[in-house]
């Protein structure tokens, strides 16, 4: 019997960034999406976040407490953005504690640490504003979205 292969994008292991995100819902209604760009991103990273964020649907939960880490690995850029809900919650500069952690791992060269770190500071904040629920459905894909 083989080992099964590890999914990778841009040098981010796309499987454990998505066990991360399953980790942290486990504990919270909140939901967490990942997008990473393309190679040949050359965009404003905030811009083609709220963009992704549109596009993925992410106010479609009930509490409105979608997150969305957007990176573009190849410029070193990310944004996080969370909805209405969310944003209520949590203190403004939580958004770039998250962020600076996220920038540290991918200085270091490993965008997955970087990642997986970031989903847990933001399951950590979301199960706080918004713990489980009986009854509790996964709105939105737990899969990192490569666009």
């Amino acid at each position: 019997m083989t080992a099964p292969e590890t999914r990778v994008a841009h040098g981010i292991d796309l499987d454990a960034v998505e066990r991360a995100i399953r980790a942290a819902e486990q504990r919270t209604s909140g939901e967490i999406r990942v997008a990473i760009a393309r190679s040949w991103f050359w965009g404003d990273a905030r811009a083609s976040a709220e963009r992704a964020f549109r596009r993925l649907n992410m106010t479609a939960t009930i509490a409105r407490n979608g997150v969305l880490i957007f990176v573009a690995p190849r410029r070193r850029k990310v944004a996080v953005i969370g909805d209405a809900g969310i944003h209520a919650k949590v203190a403004p500069d939580f958004w770039a504690s998250v962020v600076a952690r996220m920038t540290a791992d991918f200085q270091r060269g490993d965008p997955t640490a970087g990642l997986v770190a970031a989903v847990a500071l933001l399951g950590g904040a979301l199960a706080a504003a918004f713990p489980i629920r009986p009854g509790d459905v996964n709105e939105l894909p737990d899969s990192v979205r490569v666009e």
